[in-house]
């Protein structure tokens, strides 16, 4: 959060001209990302009508879903990881004890420990 608010103050600083060339960079960066998903989701699209064009349309759409939510699944617990990592790191900087780490953030004891070591 603090790394978010001082890149805001750092935006908020440039002058005009810096600022309308930052304005630019990021509409470049995002069109790419337009183009890049575009890209991907037409490669889907493709993939959808030669399945369907070679009667595998239920077997791709299945994969398709079942990948999706795997991915987003192993992606929102990576999340969640992070978070808790991060939880763990401010506590303990803050001198809380494992004990009480994991009683805040729901984590066993030893899972806090293994983070706080990790993050020296």
């Amino acid at each position: 959060m603090e790394k978010r608010l001082e890149q805001i103050a750092d935006i908020a600083a440039m002058s005009k001209e810096d600022r309308m060339k930052y304005d630019e960079r990021i509409k470049v960066y995002r069109d790419r990302l337009g183009i890049m998903e575009f890209e991907r989701l037409k490669g889907c699209a493709e993939a959808l009508a030669e399945a369907r064009a070679e009667g595998r349309a239920e077997d791709f759409v299945e994969g398709f879903v079942e990948g999706f939510v795997a991915g987003f699944i192993e992606g929102f617990m990576k999340g969640r990881a992070e978070a808790n990592l991060h939880v763990v790191r401010n506590l303990k900087q803050m001198g809380f004890a494992p004990e009480f780490i994991a009683q805040a953030t729901g984590l066993s004891v030893e899972e806090v420990e293994r983070m706080m070591n990790e993050a020296d």
